[in-house]
């Protein structure tokens, strides 16, 4: 008889990597041919601004959560329980209750991080208390090596496991040719200062300083931190008004054209809690060099080198050095968006992600 497993995850709305994995799991033919599956939806954040706040409407909904994931317990009896957790904040608190509800029942849980967060708290005394009883008897999925030095303080390694993620491939032709007779560099992503945005622009205007040409086009939603208003001044103050270029959300096949004519993408992330950002994915599966940072697990995903670059974080200097490089050697640039594309398909692909997934259930489980 085929194994029970009981999903607690996040699913979109709103669309960010978590969720976005969430759904992949959802709508995986392999997991769901192997095992017997319920899914909870563990999200209670409307939209991408809502993330981390609170409210009365918010309250409601995780009580209706605590209801189904009980009542879902004890309807399905599921042999495995998998959860997608925050790692720190108000967040971690909700996941907290949830995960010792889940325990209290008599379930097996295994835990899969898609942030991190977990060494920035863990030096508060009520912090370091909840972590003890938090991961007390779990099974930990992490997206990189890397990443074990977030948990490392309450998390034996033997009972961790490292499953990167991986996303749906591009249809059609694969082979992607490139003809810009001045270079085009791409960001995607919403417009969050802590995800480089300002960095970029500073570098940007390092390379218009040495006499380079060339457009960057920035992709992503307005947010409260950055809106265009906001955005355009930066970029006038910087005197990049004709190179830096927004061009606000785009889906699917206007995204996929921006990716089409880029040269090279660029990520040069700050943000705390970046883990393993699926654009740089998503980048690779189009050939693309990537530049991004040391962040994460992005050294994981990013060869420094070989499909890229990896610079320091919030160094303008650096990452205008090495866009400087590759602009100068545009035949090294499209070799290593190759090599990337290469690693994409043996690392990266959706199809490899739901078998190293099944893989660590099955080793779970047994």
């Amino acid at each position: 008889m085929k194994t029970k497993i009981l999903f607690v995850l996040h699913m979109p709305p709103p669309v960010h990597g978590a969720a976005m994995v969430g759904k992949y799991i959802h709508d995986s033919e392999l997991v769901n041919n192997k095992y017997i599956c319920e899914y909870i939806n563990l999200t209670t954040a409307k939209d991408l601004q809502d993330i981390g706040k609170g409210s009365f409407r918010k309250l409601w909904k995780f009580i209706k959560l605590l209801y189904h994931v009980i009542t879902g317990i004890l309807r399905f009896k599921p042999t495995l329980v998998y959860i997608t957790p925050s790692a720190c904040g108000i967040a971690f608190y909700k996941d907290f209750i949830i995960v010792q509800l889940v325990k209290s029942l008599g379930c097996k849980v295994v835990m899969h991080y898609h942030n991190k967060g977990v060494a920035t708290r863990q030096e508060k005394k009520i912090d370091d208390l909840l972590y003890r009883m938090f991961f007390k008897n779990i099974k930990v999925i992490l997206l990189a090596e890397a990443l074990y030095q977030d948990v490392k303080k309450y998390v034996k390694h033997d009972n961790v496991y490292i499953c990167p993620n991986g996303i749906p491939d591009i249809e059609g032709d694969k082979r992607i040719e490139r003809h810009n007779d001045i270079p085009h560099l791409l960001f995607l992503s919403n417009l969050i200062e802590s995800k480089g945005v300002f960095v970029l622009l500073d570098a940007l205007k390092i390379l218009k300083d040495r006499g380079f040409s060339f457009v960057c086009d920035f992709v992503g939603g307005e947010t409260a931190e950055i809106d265009k208003t906001r955005f355009e001044e930066e970029v006038h103050n910087r005197c990049l008004d004709e190179v830096a270029v927004y061009n606000g959300r785009k889906y699917g096949k206007d995204k996929e054209a921006f990716f089409k004519n880029a040269d090279i993408f660029v990520f040069p992330t700050f943000y705390s809690n970046e883990c393993f950002p699926l654009v740089l994915l998503e980048a690779m599966q189009y050939s693309l060099p990537c530049v991004s940072t040391k962040e994460g697990g992005i050294s994981c995903i990013v060869e420094n080198g070989n499909t890229g670059w990896l610079v320091n974080r919030q160094s303008a200097e650096e990452l205008a050095e090495r866009l400087y490089c590759m602009l100068c050697n545009a035949d090294k640039s499209r070799s290593m968006g190759k090599y990337g594309r290469e690693k994409f398909e043996k690392e990266f692909s959706l199809s490899e992600f739901e078998i190293r997934l099944v893989d660590i259930i099955q080793k779970i489980l047994s």
